[in-house]
């Protein structure tokens, strides 16, 4: 049954993609609840309630839990045992088990395995021992990730040579961690699918990622890559929703090899950085998407009306270049409402369209302000 107009959706996380999915499901009549313990954060600017505590406060939790319809959440750092208990008073879509999954590499990659779905080569390093064996196994060089905890490049270091092993295994924690085999990409791309509450799925266009500083730079909407390989992608991402019995919004980062091969990188379920483009280029965002099967909604065709070119904007530098970005005609500007640019935290970000087709080879936030 889905939630009627002024049902008050409850979303654990204050960043930006809390804030985007507030003003999604204020388009479509609902209310929003913000649980952070961040005040005032950019979520909170947006929304009509906001709770301010810790992730680990039961009886806020609970008070939270009171207030909602349903509960969802915008990003992955939630402690298990909290999403629990909030799944125990009302329904929390997607579920904690799926959060359970995307939270740790070690049970991601059995899962995906599992499914079989292909990642690089893979061992768990418990202790030192462990990770001598593993390279000996994979060979170098190699990536060396904690399984928790990592994101936009933190948590993680690559391997090289064997006097790199101590010295890695001492920096990461938490322990375990994981060795992966170094994969020779030609590509990064990802698919954002989602999957409502009749099972029904529907997969946005694989995009194409760069970055830049391991923080993701540019997404180009549709991936310039062979038509045969995105709807196979695709059909990876829905496979992926599909076995996890998805209830929400899931954003699956792959690797393409040297050879034409798909490898599936990680898994989000949430809103993701890569379809941010969606807002603009799409009728319905990933953000919409997200609110409509969180609701219980119909999910309408995940379909572009335009080809898209989304650039991040990260730290001061980018953020200099604001009035221009401003003042350049045709480009889409999004403020995510933090007042502090320090260095590499996401600012906001801005969208360029083009005609279906005409989508350019390069691009960079010099070529939007120049051209626009």
């Amino acid at each position: 049954m889905s939630l009627a107009p002024g049902a008050v959706i409850g979303i654990i996380g204050g960043g930006q993609l809390g804030r985007m999915s507030a003003m999604a499901a204020a388009r479509l009549g609902y209310l929003t609840h913000i649980f952070s313990p961040e005040v005032f954060g950019p979520a909170a600017q947006v929304a009509a309630y906001n709770t301010v505590a810790d992730y680990t406060d039961q009886a806020a939790l609970r008070r939270f839990a009171e207030a909602v319809d349903v509960v969802t959440f915008e990003f992955e750092n939630i402690p298990a045992e909290s999403l629990a208990l909030l799944a125990s008073l009302k329904p929390v879509r997607p579920g904690p088990e799926i959060l359970a999954v995307s939270q740790d590499r070690l049970l991601e990659k059995r899962f995906l395995n599992d499914a079989g779905i292909a990642t690089a080569p893979w061992v768990a390093v418990h202790d030192e021992a462990a990770l001598a064996a593993a390279v000996a196994e994979l060979g170098l060089p190699a990536v060396l990730k904690t399984t928790r905890l990592g994101y936009d490049g933190k948590g993680q270091a690559m391997l090289r040579a064997p006097e790199d092993l101590a010295a890695a295994f001492a920096a990461l924690a938490p322990k375990p961690l994981v060795l992966e085999g170094f994969v020779d990409f030609a590509a990064e791309i990802s698919v954002m699918v989602a999957r409502g509450v009749d099972g029904e799925a529907v997969a946005f266009d694989a995009v194409e990622n760069k970055h830049k500083h391991h923080i993701l730079d540019l997404t180009y909407a549709p991936a310039p890559l062979p038509l045969d390989l995105l709807e196979e992608a695709g059909a990876i991402a829905r496979t992926v929703a599909e076995r996890l019995e998805l209830v929400g919004l899931l954003g699956v980062e792959m690797f393409v090899t040297s050879t034409g091969g798909l490898l599936v990188n990680e898994i989000a379920p949430r809103p993701h950085n890569s379809g941010h483009w969606t807002i603009d280029a799409c009728g319905c965002s990933q953000f919409e998407m997200h609110i409509r099967a969180v609701a219980g909604l119909p999910l309408p065709p995940a379909v572009r009306h335009s080809d898209a070119v989304m650039k991040n904007l990260v730290g001061p530098e980018d953020m200099a270049l604001w009035p221009a970005i401003l003042a350049a005609p045709g480009l889409i500007a999004h403020h995510y409402g933090k007042t502090e640019a320090r260095p590499g935290r996401k600012m906001g970000h801005f969208t360029r369209l083009f005609p279906k087709g005409g989508l350019p080879g390069a691009f960079g936030i010099e070529d939007a302000i120049r051209v626009g």
